[in-house]
């Protein structure tokens, strides 16, 4: 089965930002945890009854003020909708400055629901090795816009629960699983943004709402499942999109731009994957 979803992951590992996840041949971001799509979807697909709380929201601060960026809460809402018609409930969480999450986060952290099962970060920003603060890709320091989600994944979970990272930089939650100094010889800047908290499973797309297309598609495969008609539709995908934009606020992340695209990628290249996705990998 490892070997039926490799596919999947090959779809989304691809460097399309540039951002220097795969620099080092053979020993890069994506090289890391090659099994871990595999093993996070079969977390999900075979437990009984799973709930989900998918913690989301990078801050962009620019003039006006504090924004999301589209990566990450486009991928939440995918997982919520895509994993709901197999009984997989999903909670997404954000901070203030997207207003389409379920939770609010705080600090101090609301309290997790009693009967969560995973714990899954995507396009989430974690302290840094090297200070413990929050790093843009950039290098900015985030700390002061982002609640420290990070604690629930360190120390605050239940037992038993799952934890699973999605991310496409080094500087999110879960990428304290890759070595420190990998990150560092492949992304700029990246002994200073490195995250340091690890996850269980560790998903890493050259987008992170890539990450989330595949996990549902991995899902569904191994439920035995055809996914919904529409599910895996680019231009229904676009349509949530533009709505994340003009009724959220969201902006692209990378251009700084109100404009319903992510991290700066066409939207004929971003759409693309969605579609293999949906064809299994055959497409």
């Amino acid at each position: 089965m490892i070997h039926r979803l490799s596919c999947l992951r090959d779809l989304i590992q691809r460097d399309v930002g540039g951002r220097g996840l795969a620099t080092v041949p053979g020993d890069n971001l994506f090289t890391a945890c090659p099994d871990d799509l595999n093993y996070a979807a079969r977390s999900v697909a075979w437990h009984p009854r799973p709930h989900l709380l998918v913690a989301t929201g990078f801050p962009v601060v620019g003039p006006r003020g504090v924004c999301g960026e589209t990566d990450g809460p486009l991928g939440a809402r995918f997982l919520a909708r895509a994993l709901s018609p197999l009984g997989v409930r999903v909670t997404v969480a954000a901070e203030p400055f997207w207003s389409g999450a379920d939770l609010a986060l705080t600090d101090p952290l609301p309290a997790l629901p009693a009967d969560l099962t995973h714990l899954l970060s995507i396009e989430r920003v974690g302290p840094s090795w090297r200070d413990g603060r929050c790093y843009s890709m950039r290098g900015s320091d985030v700390t002061a816009h982002v609640a420290p989600v990070h604690a629930w994944f360190e120390a605050g979970r239940p037992p038993g629960v799952v934890t699973i990272g999605i991310g496409d930089g080094g500087n999110e939650l879960g990428m304290g699983k890759v070595r420190r100094d990998v990150i560092g010889r492949n992304v700029p800047g990246g002994e200073t943004i490195a995250c340091r908290v690890a996850v269980d499973h560790l998903i890493v797309a050259g987008v992170s709402n890539w990450g989330a297309y595949a996990l549902a598609a991995a899902v569904y495969r191994l439920r035995g499942v055809a996914p919904p008609a529409d599910l895996f539709d680019p231009a229904a995908e676009a349509e949530e999109l533009r709505r994340l934009v003009v009724r959220d606020g969201l902006i692209d992340g990378k251009t700084g731009r109100a404009e319903a695209t992510v991290d700066g990628l066409s939207p004929e290249e971003y759409f693309a994957v969605l579609a293999d996705l949906g064809r299994g990998g055959d497409g």
